[in-house]
C-alpha cells in the first residue's frame, strides 16, 4: 500500500514538473517570437505554466491558496525561463517546431495531472474530464490570447480532444495513480497523438462560411452628372 502511494506521489510530482517546465518554455519561445522584452518573456512563461491550474482550481472549487505553496514549481519555471533566455538565438529559429513539441509535452502532462487531481477528490467523470481539459489547455489558451494569436484550441487542429481522452481514461478508472507505469504509457500516448495529429494535419471538421459572390450582380450605372464631368471639354 505504501509503495502504491509513493508511486502515485512520484508520478504526480513528475507530471507537475514536466508540465510546468514544458509550458514555461512554450510561453518563453512565443514571447521571443513576438519580440517581447525579458520581463514579457518571464510573464508569458509563468502565465503559461500556471494558468491552466488556476482555471482548474476555480472551476472545480479548490482553494487558490494552494497555488502559492508550490515554491519548487515556481523555481522550476524560473530556471526554465533563464535557460531559454540564455540559449543562442539560432537555436530558437525554428520557433513553431519547438512550440509544438513543448505544447504536446505540457498538454499531456497537465491533462493527466488535472485528471488525477479531480479523481483523487472523488469528482464525477464529467468533472475529471473537465479538469483534464482545463489544466491541459488553459495555460496555452491564455498564452495565445496575451500574445495576440488565435489559440490552438479554437482552431480546427485536434488539441483539446487529447486532453479529453486522458481525462476519460483516468475518469473511467482504466489508469490510476496506483500504477505509475500505466500513467507514463498514457503520457507517451497523448504526447505521440498530439504530434501525430500535427504531422498528419488532422483537423476537426468545421462548417464553411463564405460570403456570397457578387460577380453575377449588375454594376450600378454611372450617374448623368459623372458622365458629363467625365467628358473632355465639358463645361
Amino acid at each position: 500500500m505504501k509503495g502504491a502511494v509513493r508511486g502515485h506521489m512520484v508520478a504526480w510530482d513528475l507530471f507537475s514538473f514536466v508540465g510546468v517546465m514544458a509550458y514555461a518554455a512554450s510561453g518563453a519561445v512565443v514571447a521571443i517570437e513576438e519580440q517581447y522584452d525579458m520581463f514579457g518573456v518571464c510573464v508569458l512563461g509563468f502565465v503559461t505554466s500556471f494558468g491552466g491550474g488556476i482555471l482548474r482550481n476555480v472551476v472545480v472549487g479548490i482553494p487558490l491558496k494552494s497555488f502559492w505553496s508550490q515554491t519548487s514549481m515556481f523555481l522550476a519555471a524560473f530556471g526554465t525561463l533563464v535557460a531559454i533566455l540564455l540559449l543562442p538565438t539560432r537555436w530558437l529559429l525554428h520557433g513553431k517546431r519547438w512550440i509544438v513539441v513543448f505544447d504536446a509535452i505540457g498538454l499531456s502532462a497537465f491533462a493527466i495531472q488535472g485528471a488525477l487531481y479531480a479523481k483523487q477528490m472523488h469528482y464525477p467523470l464529467i468533472a475529471v474530464v473537465m479538469a483534464a481539459v482545463l489544466t491541459g489547455i488553459g495555460g496555452g489558451l491564455i498564452r495565445d490570447v496575451l500574445a495576440g494569436r488565435k489559440p490552438f484550441v479554437l482552431r480546427e487542429e485536434i488539441y483539446a480532444v487529447w486532453a479529453m481522452l486522458a481525462g476519460l481514461v483516468i475518469g473511467l478508472g482504466w489508469v490510476d495513480g496506483r500504477h505509475p507505469v500505466r500513467l507514463y504509457v498514457l503520457f507517451a500516448a497523448i504526447f505521440a497523438l498530439r504530434l501525430l495529429s500535427v504531422w498528419r494535419n488532422w483537423h476537426i471538421p468545421r462548417k464553411p462560411f463564405r460570403t456570397p459572390r457578387l460577380a453575377g450582380r449588375p454594376q450600378p450605372a454611372a450617374s448623368a452628372e459623372g458622365e458629363i464631368h467625365g467628358r473632355p471639354g465639358s463645361v
